[in-house]
């Protein structure tokens, strides 16, 4: 980096100030734990700092990091011990907190995990657009800007997976 020119340094500090605090809550999601996010998207930085002269050029600069930090999250789950870790519930605290008094808690955690479920079954781009448009917040746009598409393919895929979602939750309501 220190044979970079000023802009292209510049410009480097800049995509990593505008892109890791979504990174990071991104990985998390994926990862469960702060520790493992963090080494995630600093990997993946690294990774994009040792291309970003080549990436300067590219057409669709922000698909190619999007798909660099997807590698760093998968290598991290890839290398997680295999002995189980006490499970994050903070996904079912949240539910339980936004549930109307009068909900029954066992049903509230019981959709909660049919949801999580059904999510995981979406085909990855899908699972992509409805955890940063859902859980992340993201609007289309900031999500198409992250993963380095267009809006409308935000749009496009995240009705694809309210259709398929709507199918899974309802075969599985059955069963």
């Amino acid at each position: 980096m220190t044979q970079w020119d000023s802009t292209a340094r510049l410009s480097y500090w800049a995509f990593h100030a505008d892109r890791r605090p979504a990174y990071m809550r991104f990985a998390y999601l994926q990862l469960g734990t702060d520790a493992a996010a963090e080494e995630a998207v600093d990997a993946a930085f690294d990774s994009i700092m040792g291309e970003w002269l080549r990436m300067l050029h590219m057409d669709r600069l922000d698909a190619y990091a999007w798909t660099v930090l997807k590698q760093r999250i998968a290598d991290r789950q890839y290398r997680r011990t295999p002995w189980p870790e006490p499970m994050d519930i903070s996904a079912f605290e949240a539910a339980l907190k936004e549930a109307p008094v009068e909900a029954d808690q066992y049903e509230v955690l019981t959709d909660t995990i049919r949801f999580y479920s059904a999510v995981s079954r979406l085909a990855e781009r899908q699972r992509d657009t409805v955890l940063l448009r859902y859980g992340l917040q993201c609007t289309p746009g900031e999500a198409a800007a992250m993963m380095g598409v267009d809006e409308a393919t935000v749009r496009s895929q995240l009705g694809q997976a309210q259709r398929r979602l709507a199918r899974l939750l309802d075969t599985s309501a059955e069963s």
